[in-house]
């Protein structure tokens, strides 16, 4: 790999975060701290239908990137001229939500006559835990846990990511959103079993744990939902909201105890001891309260990110795209959403 390009060459950066349903930029100085994080959520587009909408999220994108984009310069007190480069989710995600966002830093890029990054959004979910430690090892296991994935992967201190394992059905954060939904407690589910479980026992009700037999460290969360779905069934709607508690505390007990085995696995298949957990469902309070005791019992260096890089945002493309950077990975004008888009190496990367 070609050395690394200082980071004290670079101004500041501007990511832009566009993958799904929020429309999010932000701005990082060459040094990777964060100047502005400006979100624009569509929630209340969304939750009336249980879930995103891409023709909506699209729209929404459109109406709310510019302004959310100019927010950020005024936070961070900086101009269109000032910033060095532009980074950019260019997928996974939803094809039209992408398109805006890429057609928009496309735009910013070529008037201002600046560099465009393309940035994996998993790997800007994998960067969004070095944001307020820098100092985190390099070479760790990475556990990316949201809404459309859930992965596994071996960091290592040349940028490059080798996959460990993943979900082979649903993703962690859509079983929460599902369980959720089949609960009545609404959208967006992760948040809202989080405050239910609170109040309830988590072991009050004994949900499976998936084993996949084919990968030892690949996930599983499809039978859980359906575990829940047969649960609720012999039960009367009364009797479910007089147990939603206990029954919101047992399913993300579920869920949380496979993400925890898992990670904690694959640290001693790879002999490394630092665990970075990233993406929207690492905010999940008994998740990180599982994860801080069993690091702390087993000497392991965790990572979590601050709640506020856990969802999807600006700042982790950012990130990602300043060691893009680095590395000298620029995109052409002409490159394109890849909504099915997997993580590759870095070095392997065009």
């Amino acid at each position: 790999m070609s050395r690394l390009i200082p980071t004290d060459t670079f101004g500041p950066i501007l990511g832009i975060e566009t993958s799904c349903d929020e429309t999010a930029a932000a701005i990082i100085d060459g040094t990777g701290r964060v100047l502005a994080n400006v979100i624009s959520s569509q929630q209340a587009v969304h939750e009336r239908f249980g879930g995103v909408v891409p023709e909506l999220a699209s729209r929404a994108h459109i109406q709310n990137v510019d302004e959310v984009t100019r927010r950020a310069l005024k936070e961070a007190n900086l101009g269109w001229h000032d910033l060095s480069a532009i980074a950019v989710t260019q997928g996974p995600g939803l094809a039209g939500a992408l398109l805006v966002g890429i057609s928009y830093a496309k735009s910013l890029a070529y008037a201002l006559g600046i560099p465009l990054v393309g940035v994996n959004h998993l790997e800007g979910h994998i960067a969004s835990a070095w944001i307020d430690r820098p100092s985190f090892p390099e070479i760790c296991v990475v556990l990316i846990a949201s809404g459309g994935h859930t992965h596994l992967f071996q960091a290592q201190e040349n940028g490059d990511f080798h996959l460990l394992g993943k979900t082979i059905d649903d993703a962690a954060g859509e079983a929460f959103d599902k369980g959720a939904q089949m609960l009545g407690l609404g959208y967006p589910g992760g948040p809202l079993i989080d405050k239910a479980a609170r109040d309830g026992r988590h072991t009050a009700v004994r949900f499976p744990r998936a084993r996949v037999k084919t990968g030892q460290l690949d996930f599983s969360f499809s039978g859980l939902k359906t575990a829940l779905l047969y649960h609720l069934q012999d039960m009367n709607p009364q009797t479910i909201l007089e147990q939603q508690a206990d029954l919101a505390a047992g399913y993300q007990e579920a869920i949380v105890d496979v993400l925890v085995r898992q990670a904690f696995a694959a640290l001693t298949q790879s002999g490394v001891s630092a665990l970075a957990v990233v993406g929207g469902v690492s905010a999940n309070s008994r998740l990180r309260a599982r994860l801080t005791a069993r690091a702390s019992e087993e000497g392991i260096e965790l990572g979590l990110p601050a709640l506020a890089y856990c969802t999807d945002n600006a700042a982790m493309i950012a990130a990602a795209g300043r060691r893009a950077l680095q590395q000298g990975r620029v995109a052409s004008f002409d490159c394109e959403a890849v909504p099915d888009d997997t993580l590759r190496s870095p070095s392997s990367a065009d």
